[in-house]
């Protein structure tokens, strides 16, 4: 049996900590966000033959009606409904957690400051308050936005149609960028922005182009001048695009009038970064967050993960920078940066894929203040955005956009 993924961060947390790791990566499934339960037929836990467990509703949903087979949104394997089995482990463990919550006068819970680490930092108060998407809405999403004062979420994902925009609700409003070559078309979507005039921006790292649309998905621009692969994209407060080039190791700045359809100014503003993913632009300061990818030639890249974050200023002078390994000498962890975006009081947030957490460094002027914002319910986390007081973040563990919140109350999922 195999549920994906697994516990995580088991070796420094308490008895109580270790059962609630269960309760979430365990005993809930990770299509539908749905608690597993044995006297729910439709909710009871079944086998796949690749070992991955799915309630019996997702399992008929995914499967072709006819030739009843589906793909496992995890590992990608062909399996056939009729082989799939009761999993009967999961049953007896909800059982017997059920038995010691209903006789423990302290049942298992996460505390509500968050998750505790080694070093005595907690994480504020901040809950998971909706989550949508899940396998077959988005499929191994790779980047999210947010339009404006609307609160419209924008995805890019791997599906029939690429970009995906959701209501602040969850539900689904619309969806474009059919794949192809063509005008309108999108190859290998990578990440997205939004203009404060509501055009939405993907980088194609397909077809080696910056492709703009409206929020309708009706084409605008194509921009592929000097690009060799485009990765990471943002939007300053002009509307100004920020792209990085993970070949040429380039952030490009593209000015581009957006009503005629036409590329006004296109050229590098930094050079010689090694491997820049993600990006973000702040719209308080205008400081600039650009992430490296920085390469070992001793070590295979799977084992010696390493990031470094530079900020610039509007003027693209070089403010500070951090690494990955300079920010696991202050805590106990080690981190492995990916998504970087900027809250509203300029503090500069990390998302840390491998932990499966959000961090904020603050504004780094006097150096990092590493602290833990969001570490229950994520898997992967690979994109956020800092809004009205909410982290909106893209978990490609599970396909899902999640939204966090100060409130208290949890464990609202919208299913799209």
């Amino acid at each position: 049996m195999a549920v994906s993924p697994g516990p995580r961060r088991c070796g420094s947390m308490s008895p109580d900590g270790i059962l609630t790791e269960i309760q979430v990566n365990l005993l809930e499934c990770k299509v539908c966000f749905e608690k597993f339960c044995r006297q729910q037929r439709d909710r009871r836990p079944q086998n796949l033959p690749c070992g991955h467990v799915l309630c019996l509703e997702c399992i008929t949903a995914l499967s072709h009606p006819l030739l009843r087979k589906l793909e496992c949104p995890f590992c990608r394997q062909l399996c056939s409904v009729d082989s799939t089995s009761h999993c009967q482990v999961l049953c007896d463990l909800q059982e017997l957690l059920f038995s010691w919550s209903s006789t423990s006068s302290a049942p298992p819970h996460r505390a509500k400051g968050g998750l505790s680490l080694a070093t005595g930092v907690t994480s504020s108060a901040l809950h998971l308050s909706a989550a949508f998407g899940g396998w077959g809405t988005l499929i191994n999403p790779t980047g999210i936005a947010v339009l404006g004062s609307s609160g419209t979420i924008v995805v890019v994902h791997d599906g029939e149609k690429s970009v995906v925009l959701f209501s602040p609700q969850g539900r689904k409003l619309n969806c474009f960028g059919q794949r192809g070559q063509a005008s309108g078309e999108l190859c290998y979507p990578v990440d997205v922005a939004v203009t404060p005039c509501g055009h939405v921006v993907v980088t194609d790292a397909g077809d080696n182009a910056v492709k703009i649309f409206t929020s309708r998905g009706n084409h605008v621009l194509t921009v592929k001048d000097s690009f060799q692969m485009p990765w990471g994209v943002a939007t300053d407060s002009c509307g100004h695009l920020l792209v990085t080039d993970v070949q040429a190791g380039t952030l490009f700045h593209v000015k581009v009038d957006y009503t005629r359809g036409v590329t006004l100014e296109h050229h590098a503003s930094i050079s010689e970064l090694q491997h820049p993913k993600a990006v973000a632009c702040c719209q308080v300061t205008r400081n600039t967050a650009v992430m490296e990818h920085l390469t070992d030639d001793t070590h295979p890249p799977e084992r010696h993960r390493h990031t470094r974050l530079k900020v610039f200023s509007q003027d693209f002078r070089l403010l500070y920078q951090t690494d990955s390994f300079s920010l696991t000498l202050l805590s106990t962890a080690r981190l492995n940066m990916s998504g970087v975006a900027f809250d509203a009081d300029g503090h500069v947030l990390v998302t840390d894929s491998e932990r499966g957490m959000i961090w904020s460094l603050g504004k780094l002027q006097d150096g990092p203040v590493l602290t833990p914002l969001v570490g229950d319910h994520l898997i992967r986390p690979v994109g956020l955005v800092s809004l009205n007081n909410m982290l909106i973040i893209l978990d490609s563990g599970d396909h899902a956009v999640k939204i966090y919140s100060a409130k208290s109350d949890t464990g609202s999922t919208i299913q799209a």
